[in-house]
């Protein structure tokens, strides 16, 4: 079976510490840097996901971006 385009699956061991490493491949395509925050999401059911670096900054922006008429 041939992935689609743009899809790619990898697997990590979990060490001792609860530790896993991203595999070189993801990480050159995804640009993480050592000392890089990563987000983690979490769903009992559908498991864990790690979104794109950029998706971090956006969802603090839109959680903390001020309504229509409010000021400090």
């Amino acid at each position: 079976m041939t992935a689609p385009k743009g899809k790619y699956a990898w697997t990590a061991t979990v060490g001792e510490k609860g530790q896993i490493v991203i595999p070189k491949q993801a990480r050159d395509i995804f640009e993480i840097k050592p000392g890089d925050t990563l987000l983690l999401l979490g769903d009992e059911e559908r498991g864990i996901a790690i979104p794109p670096k950029g998706a971090f900054a956006e969802l603090f922006g839109v959680a903390f971006q001020e309504k229509d008429g409010e000021s400090d």
